[in-house]
């Protein structure tokens, strides 16, 4: 008998957003492991700091936070020869994954990893897509029609292309991209139907229309431009 690998989702930041199953795993949980700077805290454990066990293992997976590049792949090699030892024990691994673990986020490279050897559950979480909608008040899309989720270091030309059939779209990891998208929108006479939201569900949420947002923005922050639906532009 092995463990069984959870990916658990917990939302976008609010530990009030996480599902009753999240707060059941966890709580029961031996073995936790979650992202983590080298510097700071942890934002996936402090989303679920109330409910972690005191005694329960904590491994924290350390992944640089730098704008040039490191090499992610030997953390997720590492951290997935950590795991699978604790799996082959027969102990159960819960993985703290920031808003859904199938959705943008780091799980999947433990997921690619150690699925073939061992059972796997993952626990569907609200996403940061869906809490910024909520924060804006204004449906993401409505009807028949499509949204497009773009990644902020998108180049301009591709951006332009996604963006240029007047559909809804959210464009998220802005970040330090936020001046270049922010230009970009304007050229293309979206700035009118752009929010800007930042620290989605958290005590220091902004949710603006994006002419209001700062010059400088958070990695967590993302960009969502309504729709040419008439009941999603209000």
């Amino acid at each position: 008998m092995t463990g069984t690998l959870h990916g658990v989702g917990l939302g976008p930041g609010d530990p009030e957003l996480m599902t009753l199953r999240a707060h059941r795993l966890i709580s029961a949980a031996q073995v936790i492991a979650y992202p983590a700077p080298d510097s700071g805290e942890s934002f996936a454990r402090s989303i679920a700091a109330a409910v972690i066990p005191t005694d329960a293992e904590e491994i924290p997976i350390v992944i640089p936070m730098r704008i040039e590049r490191f090499p992610a792949q030997d953390v997720y090699d590492a951290a997935a020869k950590t795991l699978a030892a604790r799996l082959s024990a027969g102990v159960d691994v819960v993985v703290l994954c920031e808003g859904d673990p199938f959705f943008y986020g780091s799980f999947m490279y433990l997921f690619e990893r150690l699925a073939r050897d061992f059972p796997v559950e993952v626990t569907p979480g609200v996403t940061s897509l869906t809490a910024c909608a909520a924060a804006i008040q204004r449906p993401l899309c409505a009807r028949n029609e499509p949204l497009s989720i773009l990644p902020g270091p998108l180049p301009d030309a591709e951006l332009r292309a996604r963006l240029s059939g007047g559909a809804a779209a959210a464009i998220m990891k802005v970040g330090r991209h936020l001046p270049r998208l922010r230009t970009l929108i304007e050229d293309l006479g979206l700035t009118n139907r752009a929010s800007y939201v930042s620290h989605a569900t958290l005590p220091n949420q902004a949710a603006i229309p994006l002419a209001q947002a700062p010059e400088a923005a958070p990695y967590f922050s993302m960009i969502l431009i309504a729709g040419s639906d008439p009941y999603a532009n209000g």
